[in-house]
């Protein structure tokens, strides 16, 4: 390998304190859910002692929620870090080992970003059905918003895969011609 090889394939390492970075975003995001869930589970608890009001359904579902998108944001930010450093870093070497994720040993880059990009919809899904449970909080114009942004997520994700199925076919296709 040349020197300017050499430096090329070596840069790849500068992605290491990225992925450092978002392991300390995780840490950050299970520290939050350990505070949503004690809310919720300390006002279910106080909801019954008449100094404090009663929990309503759509609270609960509310914060139930809100733990629900932020094990998806997290998830994501596994899919991330795990997925991108096996990718575009170096390798984990977990053959054979039992916690191995089913995902990492045919992940490459497309395979990154289908599950991306599905993982954004989720979130988005979770964002936006917040939203509508809490739609008196909200103007036209935000439901509106969040609706089509939503639509662009879906349409993404599509285009994504569609242009991954394109590449898959043409490859097969490449690959029968010899």
């Amino acid at each position: 390998m040349s020197p300017i090889s050499r430096v090329i394939f070596a840069s790849r390492w500068l992605q290491l304190p990225l992925y450092l970075g978002l392991i300390v975003a995780q840490a950050v995001y299970a520290y939050h859910f350990w505070i949503e869930l004690s809310h919720l589970v300390s006002g279910i608890v106080h909801s019954g002692e008449g100094s404090h009001p009663v929990m309503t359904e759509t609270a609960i579902m509310l914060i139930v929620l809100g733990l629900i998108d932020v094990v998806m944001i997290s998830n994501l930010l596994i899919m991330v870090i795990v997925g991108g450093y096996e990718t575009f870093v170096s390798r984990l070497g977990l053959d054979g080992h039992p916690d191995q994720p089913e995902w990492l040993s045919h992940v490459n880059a497309s395979v990154l970003k289908v599950k991306l990009a599905t993982a954004i919809i989720g979130i988005s899904s979770i964002h936006l059905l917040k939203t509508f449970i809490n739609a008196s909080q909200y103007d036209e114009k935000t439901l509106v918003a969040q609706t089509v942004i939503h639509i662009a997520f879906l349409f993404s994700a599509l285009a994504i895969a569609a242009c991954d199925w394109l590449m898959a076919k043409s490859i097969q296709a490449a690959a029968k011609a010899h």
